[in-house]
């Protein structure tokens, strides 16, 4: 019989990971807390941001968030009943359409709305051509500038996260209690308001909570559409005023708005819960709709994929035909395509390793403490990317600068800013916000391998490293596979982290894009936009066709 291990050395070796994983996720975020408290300006900079900046800006950010998580949950919600629920023309199709829009990242939405609805835009431009009119004062049209436009274009864009969550739960309530409503006499509306939404609330609360921590991380769409949001003010407060404590600051107060939402999501999936029955569910069969509500029904799911995809792709696509931006595809374009491919592709293998050894870890290992960590690793995810840029900054300025003195002091040369100069910081950055999707994967590969055929190859004398790689790894592939797909497109379109940690004589897609919108040409980096959307094409539909054929 083995001996215990003693308390100090973890049963697999893989356990060091986790610590490891938990350690980064935790490093930028006590580096953020110990700028802000231990600073000679932390307490002159504080009564100013309470007077002057959060009252205003936490009133914006609520709104932005309560507005855009209506509008979603409303989107997301309705167009998941419809397709789970009903039988309709085209109802196949918009099934994985509706994933659609999580392939544009909101920042590129918002610019392309603002060109696309502007005085000059195609809309006007047609409306004056069809009326006379030859002015705004001759009609009024609404502006998206503002914070009612930032509200509907995000919403827009990020409804899908509501959709993919609630729509398996909805197709896998069961067919049972549904036909039993329906034979009750329960109309449509009273079987959706009594029944599916309540059963759907656990779903909502996990999908509503990635909406408002996308909406929180961003910072291109709030600021070209003008609302002072928590990110876009540790942004300018950083970076326009300098002042690296008042950033800190204020990234704490955003750390615990991120807190409340992940608790308020933690507690309504907590208070609502129910069970499936262990036999495959039957599920509901799908009531045919004909006529006026079949095209209502058809009409209703196809508007989301129109505003959200069709229409800002098409719009990118128009813009480079017509101005003959084809002409782009050059060396300079390929360098920056190179450096983003290069960042997120060095950030996806970071963080599968990572995240192959902490669910490893969190499978096999005996200790208690492996699982929390697991989960601790995950938290990343929920830490916007310039609270995340801002946090490890700080750690890495001050390795770069121990680095540099002791070469100067041991052999004479200074080697310069190794993690921040090199792009190696930005990679930093990306592994951490970015590990829970990779463990998430992982631990949903290895769910589909029984405990009881790790225990039959020990029972023949096989190895962890054997099992690892001819049980584990062959039938994990493919959830690793669509993981490390996940997070290279993320880190594609991830901006805050990108702006604020990326080296001066780097550039990436993302970045361009945003200079260019910036300037007001945003049509100039139209090229490099579609890029970033056509790569987050293929996974969204990769996701959306599985996700399909998982709930039948």
């Amino acid at each position: 019989m083995r001996r215990p291990s003693p308390s100090w050395r973890p049963s697999t070796r893989f356990a060091y990971l986790s610590l490891f994983g938990a350690g980064l996720v935790l490093l930028p975020l006590l580096a953020l807390a110990a700028t802000a408290l231990s600073s000679t300006q932390a307490a002159e900079i504080w009564p100013h941001l309470v007077a002057n900046v959060l009252p205003g800006v936490l009133m914006q950010t609520a709104l932005l968030l309560l507005g855009v998580g209506l509008l979603s949950a409303g989107i997301g919600v309705g167009a998941a009943w419809l397709v789970s629920q009903f039988e309709f023309p085209g109802r196949r199709s918009l099934e994985w359409l509706l994933v659609l829009p999580l392939a544009l990242p909101t920042y590129l939405t918002a610019y392309i709305y603002v060109e696309f609805l502007g005085f000059q835009g195609p809309l006007q431009s047609a409306l004056r051509a069809m009326t006379g009119w030859r002015s705004l004062r001759d009609y009024w049209f609404p502006d998206p500038r503002n914070l009612p436009g930032a509200i509907a274009i995000m919403a827009i864009v990020l409804y899908p996260y509501v959709y993919l969550s609630t729509r398996a739960l909805f197709s896998l309530q069961g067919a049972t209690i549904v036909e039993a409503a329906r034979n009750l006499g329960a109309t449509p509306g009273r079987l959706f308001w009594r029944i599916g939404l309540p059963l759907a609330r656990p779903a909502l609360a996990a999908g509503l909570t990635l909406v408002l921590l996308e909406t929180l991380n961003d910072i291109g769409a709030t600021e070209y559409l003008g609302v002072r949001s928590l990110t876009l003010s540790i942004y300018t407060t950083w970076i326009n005023r300098g002042s690296l404590p008042g950033a800190a600051q204020i990234a704490c107060v955003m750390l615990l708005v991120v807190f409340l939402l992940i608790l308020a999501e933690a507690r309504l999936r907590g208070q609502r819960r129910f069970t499936l029955p262990v036999r495959q569910p039957r599920h509901v069969g799908r009531k045919l709709l004909t006529g006026r509500a079949a095209a209502a029904a058809a009409f209703a799911c196809l508007l989301p994929v129109l505003f959200g995809a069709i229409l800002p792709i098409g719009y990118l696509v128009a813009e480079i035909l017509q101005r003959g931006l084809l002409d782009q595809f050059d060396t300079g374009l390929l360098k920056l395509l190179g450096n983003a491919v290069l960042l997120a592709g060095t950030a996806s293998i970071i963080v599968l390793a990572l995240g192959l050894g902490i669910a490893t870890a969190s499978r096999s290992g005996r200790e208690t403490w492996l699982k929390p960590l697991a989960r601790l690793a995950s938290l990343g995810y929920a830490v916007p990317g310039t609270v995340l840029a801002l946090g490890l900054l700080i750690p890495l300025a001050a390795f770069d600068n121990a680095l540099a003195n002791a070469s100067r002091a041991l052999f004479g040369f200074n080697p310069g800013l190794v993690l921040i100069g090199s792009g190696a910081a930005l990679v930093i950055a990306y592994a951490v916000r970015f590990l829970a999707i990779g463990v998430s994967g992982v631990e949903s590969g290895l769910a589909r391998v029984s405990p009881r055929i790790d225990d039959a190859a020990r029972a023949l004398g096989a190895g962890r490293q054997e099992i690892l790689r001819r049980l584990h790894w062959p039938l994990a592939r493919p959830a690793v596979a669509a993981a490390a797909l996940l997070v290279f497109v993320d880190c594609l379109k991830e901006l805050p982290a990108t702006l604020l940690l990326r080296p001066l004589n780097i550039d990436t897609l993302a970045t361009v894009v945003y200079g260019h919108a910036s300037r007001g040409v945003f049509e100039d980096g139209a090229l490099a936009a579609l890029l970033i959307i056509l790569a987050g094409l293929y996974p969204a539909v990769i996701l959306a066709k599985t996700s399909v054929n998982r709930v039948g």
